[in-house]
């Protein structure tokens, strides 16, 4: 089966679109953001670098920033070239992964092209934010019944996609990038009594809200003694929040950092704090069950309920917003020995769940039920 992918390039789509190697499959990804190059996909027909009518030309970023009425002119119709790449390749299916960039700008030629099977993969806030959004909302509502199947990172996003006019077939529940392949975690994993982190995820830009997590953790500091506090991913916005909050030297502050030690820190880490107002099945949350480390995390439209049980393998935020309610959530957690070791046998089982090789078989079939008309709505994790 020939398969257009339309995705920005990201570590997802990487981790995505890598569970097709070897498959059978004539894969094809089309860089609807121009990206560039996927150096791990020698084995994928990227069609890449196209945005620019002269090229990827220098200067155009400062172009598209200072002349942006001069820098519309240089570039290629999104529609126009999608429209062609159809007509050269003849894909037997288009996968579009999330909605905004890569599912409504190809909205026009998919309609005219309603031979060609069109699945889409709702990926974080792309329906349980932007469903509220005016713009986006009307987008979204006028896409979704021209779809003929669908992935989700989460099943809350599969029920708003059907009151949303959804009428085609669900593929699965499944996370972003695919499974994991343990044999790449589990070294950096210590036993559960040497550890003593608290790491917490540092999000604040539009839908995190980290600040909320310090400003917690700074009233019970007297309870952390025995204890390292580390922030990692720490964007702009909490470090200018961050800067104005005082007594708080027990944090330790970490940057943008290199996946592998964002693991092995989770590795080494006993609790593991995520907060949002918005997400769908947060991908830190399911490495650090993986990890071992005890997650409290907020509770978006229920997504986070989906794989966590309150009190039993970890604590759900319900009001990420609620300083006093993650002050709570934390005091039990660090003062519950019992609650973390519990949790953390309950996720080692759970994590089977989440394997490479579990979650591949499951996405290869789903593709397959498309090719074959066979589909039956069973592949979930």
């Amino acid at each position: 089966m020939r398969i257009l992918i339309v995705a920005m390039r990201s570590i997802h789509t990487i981790r995505w679109v890598g569970q097709l190697k070897d498959s059978g499959h004539d894969v094809h990804w089309f860089d609807i953001l121009n990206g560039g190059y996927i150096k791990e996909w020698d084995w994928v027909t990227q069609h890449t670098n196209w945005r620019y009518k002269l090229g990827n030309f220098k200067g155009r970023y400062l172009i598209k920033k200072y002349f942006p009425y001069i820098h519309i002119l240089f570039k290629n119709s999104v529609e126009k070239k999608f429209n062609a790449l159809i007509n050269e390749i003849q894909p037997d299916v288009v996968h579009s992964l999330v909605m905004y960039n890569c599912t409504v700008p190809i909205y026009n030629v998919m309609k005219q092209n309603s031979h060609i099977k069109w699945i889409y993969s709702a990926w974080g806030n792309d329906l349980f934010f932007y469903k509220n959004v005016k713009g986006y909302r009307e987008d979204i509502l006028e896409v979704l019944p021209q779809l003929d199947f669908m992935f989700a990172d989460c099943h809350r996003d599969i029920k708003i996609a059907k009151e949303l006019g959804f009428r085609g077939e669900t593929l699965g529940v499944f996370p972003t990038g695919g499974g994991y392949k343990f044999v790449h975690y589990d070294p950096s994993v210590i036993p559960l009594p040497e550890r003593n982190i608290i790491l917490i995820k540092g999000y604040e830009q539009r839908f995190g809200k980290a600040i909320q997590v310090i400003l917690a953790l700074k009233n019970i500091e007297d309870k952390l003694k025995d204890f390292r506090v580390i922030v990692f991913g720490a964007d702009d916005q909490f470090h200018k929040a961050y800067a104005k909050i005082k007594d708080v030297d027990f944090i330790e502050v970490k940057g943008q950092m290199p996946h592998v030690e964002v693991i092995t820190l989770m590795g080494q880490s006993l609790i593991y704090v995520g907060n949002s107002i918005s997400d769908g099945m947060p991908n830190t949350l399911l490495e650090a069950i993986i990890m071992g480390a005890f997650p409290i995390q907020s509770n978006p439209g229920g997504a986070s309920a989906e794989i966590i049980k309150d009190n039993v393998n970890g604590l759900l935020i319900n009001k990420p917003e609620s300083v006093k309610e993650i002050e709570e959530k934390v005091i039990v957690a660090i003062s519950n020995r019992m609650l973390v070791n519990e949790a953390y046998l309950y996720n080692r089982k759970l994590r089977n769940a989440l394997k490479y090789e579990t979650i591949q078989y499951k996405v290869l079939r789903a593709y397959c039920s498309v090719k074959n008309g066979s589909h039956k709505n069973n592949l979930n994790i």
